[in-house]
């Protein structure tokens, strides 16, 4: 199998000018057909407002780069900058805004306005590595390949110009020249290319109101350079179909197709082989001279392609990730000209609409409920395989089972990662941007536009965990875009649904939708999922909502600002925010202060946040499992921030969890028991593909002081897959204001399987229905939480015992965890933090078993913490203990 980079972001560091780089080493097994040479470090860059020569001059060895920065590719302009220290790190406090070519308002959308003329990046901007090549090569083709250039280019080989902006034009396409002319086998090559950032009329990336655009407008080779060999023949874009016999499973049946292209001025023949386990299918391929074919092996007429009880492909926590190799060949006389190889895995993803036109995802015959996120990456695209696998691990740790990825196309380590996690992907194009402003396009933006399209169906398609491709967002394409991408996903064979748009509508070309893009996102409360019937409710497919701003965790906040600007809320605040109408905390910081009462410093409003952030994503993502499958999926906005951000996120740019991550972890639970804030009635929802029976579920209210205020017990039998109301709490009366309701779930052997805990009121959230808007529903009156601050302060027992560090190296720190509480008190809102050593910094990213829970009285619970403990460095692991109403232990 042909070996696939992980694609990270490693500069070198180094004072400007200080050396030439060396020419990268020999590419030695450049020579073995499917082999690699991946153009990574050796880089360096300038501005070609300061390089007067020509490509043909710069792209010679006898050029000389004095005073260029190093860097290493894949790399924005911008980020090696960064790296160099030409400017300082963006992501802290104001730093980004006191670039002088970041002039742009707070919260506009950059993608869309033009850069000043004297930006740094408003010219072009050169990339510029040498290495050498075994000359062995000679007598086979070469190829370089560029799977990622923002956005435009011209590219140089040694002194040849091998493409120009012409034709190198589009941040989603993928660009391969053949360069055998124009190399020096055994001698020093040297490559130049010149990019240039895109312009509001160019098909690139937005941020849209999520985060700022930097300045460089993320131009530059912000994937991966590399190059290959070949004989005659090419092998290209292998692809592997899978259909199943439903819904017995007993049989997949996989179509094999590859496309062989033939460089030669003559006739060749040969035989196309294909690899998967021990299945070999063969067969014969005559091609002319510059002939390109598409090869289909199909099991009608190769049976071998037929198998027998096949291992499957299931999403997380629905079965295992098996995943298989197919490895593509085409030999002649003997000598295999080409090969290429890719993972896939044998599942069938389909979709159909219900009755009210909601899109309802099946996976292997099964309906499955998509809980997920929507992706940001990093603002200034730099690439970490270690961050990637911490991130989906976080997703995994929630037990969501989706990410969207709105026109950021993540790398191929991602989608990796992805396949091996189970975690499901929603990928297509970006709104707010030249993506949808079809009324503009130039006739090369719909030959840009079709070509993307083709290059990404070409990555992506083979990667079981792609859900769906959407080739709209907010808006859906008229007919003459939506035709040609119509014709690029019947072309590429995409296996997997596709869908016109993200929000509600009908297009000629793919019906409806069957999904929808209401909102809310902006803070609304708890129980706003469970009434809305008309906006982002619990029903149908939202492809994008939340309950509103995030704020991070008191220590992610003093690494994001600077003291002066920490408390109160100021400026600094709104920088790092959303754009639009998100730009301030105003109508999240309202409903704060009436709920839970005005916080006195920065410790308490971040306290306060993660208790409303709990609360408001565990409703969102219960309520959308209570009423499965009347609500088909929910895409929470957003899972992640590419720079540190008080707004969207479910973990901090930090990757530190905090109160809106633990209570989607509660929600997403597979056997779940959960409390209905519209009618009281308490639910257990069965995600497993089997029923349960004989399980028993107990709830208890209880007032603020813990007095007893109803209990009832139910035995039930659960259905595969499915949503089961128990009973209805009944109006109680003589409640306090602010109240609790406890809910357990047990196994007939009495042990229990899922716990939750509600902090209820008896002055619910009261909504203005009729002033919603697009983004959200305001709150005319509060629910009261306040009482809440009256509880008295409690201290915990914490025994703690460190697993030994498990291989390789010592690589994965768990910590086992008893917590216990011995006073007559409820201790609220616990929170645990591994330390590096006590009063040392906390560990993250960290995955805790639970977090953010309740004690009563007397109550001991056991919690395990897992994270890499490398990161502990030579500190003993301390585990700390706080929470709303709890003394600290350090």
């Amino acid at each position: 199998m042909r070996t696939l980079p992980c694609i990270f972001l490693a500069l070198l560091m180094g004072a400007p000018g200080s050396q030439v780089l060396r020419a990268q080493p020999a590419a030695q097994g450049l020579a073995l057909p499917g082999s690699r040479t991946v153009l990574r470090s050796g880089w360096l860059i300038e501005s070609s407002a300061k390089v007067p020569e020509s490509g043909a001059e710069i792209s010679t060895a006898g050029f000389h780069p004095d005073g260029w920065y190093p860097a290493s590719v894949p790399t924005t302009v911008f980020a090696a900058l960064v790296r160099n220290h030409v400017y300082p790190d963006p992501d802290f406090g104001m730093n980004l805004r006191r670039i002088p070519s970041v002039t742009y308002p707070v919260g506009a959308n950059f993608a869309m306005i033009p850069m000043a003329p004297d930006s740094p990046f408003a010219v072009g901007w050169w990339y510029r590595t040498q290495f050498r090549l075994p000359t062995s090569v000679r007598g086979r083709q070469v190829w370089l390949h560029f799977h990622g250039i923002n956005n435009s280019a011209d590219v140089w080989l040694n002194g040849h110009q091998i493409a120009g902006p012409d034709e190198v034009s589009g941040m989603y396409r993928e660009y391969e020249f053949n360069v055998t002319q124009a190399l020096m086998p055994g001698a020093v090559n040297t490559l130049a290319v010149e990019v240039f950032a895109p312009t509001p009329s160019d098909l690139s990336i937005s941020f849209v109101d999520w985060m700022p655009l930097p300045p460089d407008k993320d131009m530059g080779l912000y994937r991966s350079v590399f190059l290959t060999t070949s004989g005659p023949v090419t092998v290209r874009y292998p692809q592997a179909m899978t259909s199943l016999d439903l819904p017995s499973l007993a049989q997949a049946h996989l179509t094999i197709s590859a496309v062989l292209h033939n460089v030669s001025h003559e006739t060749v023949s040969g035989d196309l082989k294909a690899f998967v386990g021990p299945v070999e299918v063969t067969t014969p391929v005559r091609l002319t001279a510059g002939e390109m074919m598409r090869v289909v092996l199909s099991p009608a007429d190769h049976p071998q392609l037929n198998l027998a009880h096949p291992e499957l492909w299931w999403p997380y926590l629905y079965g295992p990730q098996n995943l298989y190799t197919l490895r593509v060949e085409f030999e002649m006389r003997g000598q295999v000209s080409d090969q290429e190889a890719v993972q896939f895995g044998i599942r069938e993803i389909t979709s159909q609409l219900d009755a009210q036109n909601h899109r309802v995802f099946l996976v292997n015959g099964h309906r499955i409920l998509i809980r997920g996120g929507g992706w940001a990456p990093d603002m200034l695209e730099r690439w970490s395989s270690r961050r990637e696998a911490d991130e989906l691990a976080y997703v995994r740790a929630m037990r969501l089972n989706a990410v969207r990825l709105e026109g950021k196309l993540m790398n191929d380590h991602f989608f990796g990662l992805c396949d091996r996690y189970g975690i499901l992907v929603l990928a297509g194009w970006c709104c707010c941007s030249h993506w949808e402003r079809w009324n503009r396009w130039r006739s090369a933006d719909y030959e840009i536009a079709g070509e993307s399209l083709r290059d990404q169906l070409r990555r992506l398609r083979n990667h079981p965990c792609m859900l769906a491709w959407l080739y709209g967002s907010d808006g859906t394409p008229p007919p003459k875009a939506e035709d040609i991408y119509l014709s690029v996903l019947k072309a590429q064979r995409w296996p997997n649904p596709y869908i016109a748009g993200a929000s509600s509508r009908y297009t000629a070309g793919a019906g409806w939708t069957g999904v929808k893009m209401t909102g809310p996102y902006q803070y609304v409360g708890p129980s706003y999922w469970y009434l809305d019937t008309r906006h982002g409710g619990a029903f149908g497919f939202n492809t994008e909502t939340s309950p509103g701003p995030a704020i991070p965790v008191l220590a992610s906040l003093k690494q994001m600002f600077p003291a002066d600007h920490l408390w109160p809320i100021d400026y600094a605040w709104d920088a790092h925010a959303g754009g639009g109408a998100f730009t301030t905390l105003d109508v999240y910081t309202q409903a704060m202060d009436n709920r839970y009462g005005k916080a006195k410093n920065l410790a308490g409003y971040a306290e306060e946040a993660q208790v409303m952030d709990y609360e408001g994503e565990r409703a969102m993502f219960e309520a959308y499992g209570r009423n499965k499958f009347t609500s088909t999926g929910v895409i929470q906005w957003m899972l992640n921030n590419g720079w540190p951000s008080i707004i969207w996120h479910l973990y901090d740019y930090y990757l530190r969890p905090g109160g809106g991550f633990y209570g989607t972890q509660e929600a997403c639970k597979p056997l779940h028991v959960q409390y209905s804030y519209d009618d009281r009635s308490i639910v257990v929802v069965n995600s497993y593909f089997h029923p349960i029976t004989g399980y028993k579920v107990v709830a208890d209210v209880f007032n603020l002081d813990l007095a007893r205020q109803f209990s009832k017990t139910m035995t039930l039998n659960l259905p595969a897959n499915s949503s089961t109301r128990a009973f209805i709490i009944p109006d109680l009366n003589g409640l306090s204001k602010t109240y609790f309701v406890r809910l357990r779930l047990e196994s007939p052997s009495g042990r229990v399987v899922d716990r939750n805990f509600y902090w209820l009121s008896t002055h619910p959230d009261v909504y203005n229905w009729n002033a919603s808007t697009w983004y959200f529903t305001p709150l005319q009156s509060f629910a009261d939480f306040q009482g809440l601050q009256e509880l008295p302060k409690v201290k915990l027992v914490v025994k703690s015992r460190e697993d030994e560090r498990s291989a390789p190296a010592g690589e994965k720190g768990v910590e086992r965890v008893a917590v216990m509480n011995p006073t007559p008190h409820l201790a609220f809102f616990v929170h645990l933090d591994v330390l590096k050593g006590k009063g040392g910094s906390d560990v993250h990213p960290i995955v805790w078993s639970a977090n953010d829970f309740e004690l009563m009285p007397g109550e001991k619970r056991n919690i395990t913490a897992t994270y890499h403990a490398r990161d502990l460095g030579a500190a003993k692991p301390f585990v700390k203990v706080s929470g709303w109403n709890v003394v600290p232990n350090d």
